[in-house]
């Protein structure tokens, strides 16, 4: 089924690339589906029993579908469906890609959490052919600080500083993540950096302080 974007098409859809058990309800992913024009879920398919190349491929297969740019929102698990991806993907379709944010990456290498991520390693440490930001939380359970930063190194990707917020998920109740959609139109330049003091004073009240961190 082919996603039909908006009239001017060099506005990108973004598609959310959810990780491990999906993202339920009370996700920022949810939400932003909900609340923002042209987003869109990939549908990647066995989200309790993930299968590297299943993903790789379904990932793809949505990507095809859109007419116009894309800019992947994803999160966990996801984040690593993207970075194999981009590692395998050759082609012209890798340039519909304008931008990722890629939010909450786990460790799959030999520190995982759960065994379940385990399949999507050794984490590619190629540089990703597009505009990328990593988000990081200080007491993320799934990987540490400091690996996450490593992440955004092999990936040539921006790092983002989002305090203390877990998991980044439903959890972490951040509802619609007003600091992930300004990190998301900073990828589309639809967002002037002024708004930034704003965006983050609303945050602070939310959980612990964020604050955004280009480079490494």
């Amino acid at each position: 089924m082919t996603i039909h974007t908006l009239s001017d098409d060099q506005t990108p859809t973004i598609l959310t690339v959810p990780g491990l058990m999906n993202s339920g309800p009370g996700h920022w992913q949810s939400l932003w589906e909900q609340s923002l024009p042209d987003c869109h879920r990939v549908e990647l398919g066995s989200w309790d029993a993930p299968h590297r190349n299943a993903w790789i491929t379904n990932l793809g297969h949505a990507i095809a579908q859109v007419n116009g740019p894309v800019i992947l929102a994803a999160h966990s698990l996801g984040c690593h469906a993207v970075a194999w991806w981009a590692a395998f993907e050759t082609g012209q379709l890798r340039d519909k890609v304008a931008g990722t944010l890629l939010v909450a990456p786990p460790e799959v290498d030999s520190g995982a959490v759960d065994r379940r991520l385990v399949g999507f390693g050794p984490t590619p440490k190629g540089l990703l052919p597009f505009p990328s930001i990593v988000v990081a939380s200080r007491n993320d359970p799934y990987i540490d600080f400091a690996s996450a930063r490593r992440l955004a190194q092999f990936w040539g990707s921006q790092f983002a500083d989002a305090g203390e917020s877990g998991h980044i998920n439903a959890a972490s109740d951040l509802g619609e993540w007003n600091f992930g959609q300004f990190l998301l139109h900073r990828l589309t330049d639809r967002t002037a950096p002024s708004d930034l003091a704003a965006v983050r004073n609303e945050e602070a009240r939310r959980s612990a302080e964020m604050s955004i961190r280009y480079g490494f």
